[in-house]
């Protein structure tokens, strides 16, 4: 199976001067096509940074991490804005939609900018409302729509250039019960049928049961990594429980 993701003996350390905070010590990570992968861990214990690291936010002091086959570790700044066009999807907690589009434009958008052909970009619109259950709001503003429906117009948004890799902060954060098991199991769905590569962090242990492996940090460190494997969602939900027990972080008890 091809390799989307490898980072190797990966260091953020911010500070100087003997006041220094080590963000991510020695991270190896391996993240393979089609897989949903959860990242867990304490408040502070370096998920955020992270994913900001994988999203070309942010840049690594030490080591290499390689997406879809590139090294992003000296690109200039022209050559990360591309390749954030052309190889990574984002869903955020707040949505990060444009009120002033419609649905559909809000989705279309990154294929807009990447200046793809009209008939080209109807279809994928048409393909990833379908998946999302949002077709027939297409048309409506984001202020005419739930937060639910706004949530998956982000995830719409991100699939629809099909990006290498996916990377989601905390995508249930803002979401009622429902909303959120909605968008999951489209999440879930994108990875199992479509070979998505999906990469989230989250603090809960619902959302992460839904993933097909769940990575725990702790000080900056892999502390231990979970796989689901033929067990049932629940079965996985209760072993993320017990490592979050053991880290001493928080988790939503909803199952």
């Amino acid at each position: 199976m091809k390799t989307i993701v490898e980072a190797k003996r990966m260091k953020k350390i911010y500070g100087g001067k003997g006041n220094v905070f080590t963000a991510l010590d020695e991270i190896d990570l391996t993240v393979r096509e089609g897989e949903f992968v959860g990242i867990m861990g304490p408040s502070g214990a370096g998920k955020s940074t992270l994913l900001n690291v994988l999203a070309t936010i942010d840049t690594p002091t030490s080591g290499d991490v390689v997406i879809d086959g590139t090294s992003i570790i000296n690109m200039k700044e022209e050559q990360l804005s591309a390749f954030r066009r052309d190889k990574l999807g984002f869903i955020f907690q707040d949505y990060n939609l444009l009120d002033t589009l419609t649905v559909k434009e809000n989705i279309l958008l990154p294929l807009a900018l990447a200046k793809m052909n009209v008939a080209e970009l109807e279809r994928r619109v048409a393909i990833v409302a379908d998946k999302f259950a949002i077709g027939s709001i297409l048309e409506k503003y984001p202020y005419q729509i739930s937060g639910g429906q706004k949530q998956r117009t982000a995830a719409a948004r991100a699939i629809v250039a099909k990006p290498s890799l996916i990377l989601a902060d905390e995508p249930t954060g803002a979401l009622d019960s429902k909303s959120a098991t909605d968008l999951l199991e489209s999440l879930k769905d994108l990875s199992e049928q479509d070979q998505a590569t999906i990469l989230t962090v989250t603090h809960d242990a619902f959302a992460a049961s839904y993933c097909g492996r769940v990575l725990f940090i702790k000080d900056g460190k892999l502390f231990t990594e979970l796989v689901k494997g033929k067990g049932t969602r629940k079965e996985f939900f209760n072993k993320v429980l017990d490592v979050l027990a053991a880290l001493g972080g928080g988790a939503s008890d909803v199952i």
